[in-house]
């Protein structure tokens, strides 16, 4: 079985996930890579939008997954993530999401925190 992978790098969303209560209120931005190992089918020769992971969808699940409800950690926003891709397309047999956080509530200077979780279907 032949497989590729389609990558979606630095998807930007305004959300509002988190433990802390000033997140809930005011949220932030979050960033999103998603890593998709797809099963080949017929896409590779046959040159059909018909036959692979369209990734215009596979934004908008991520979309809705991360500007849906209130998560508290960026952990289960990444495993949702990964499970409703899957749910959405059998020919998604891993994905590897990875969630960006540049607004951590700690006293220290740092670019961002960062959680990567991969999901089998």
């Amino acid at each position: 079985m032949a497989t590729y992978t389609i990558t979606l790098k630095n998807c930007a969303f305004y959300a509002k996930h988190g433990a802390f209560e000033q997140e809930a209120t005011l949220g932030q931005r979050f960033f999103i890579d998603v890593v998709m190992d797809v099963e080949a089918d017929e896409a590779l020769e046959n040159d059909n939008v018909a036959s692979t992971v369209h990734y215009g969808i596979a934004y908008e699940i991520v979309e809705k997954v991360v500007t849906g409800h209130r998560r508290n950690l960026i952990e289960t926003l990444a495993k949702d993530i990964g499970k409703g891709l899957c749910a959405w397309s059998p020919q998604i047999r891993r994905v590897e999401i990875t969630v960006r956080k540049p607004s951590v509530p700690i006293p220290g200077i740092l670019d961002y925190a960062e959680v990567r979780v991969e999901h089998f279907a």
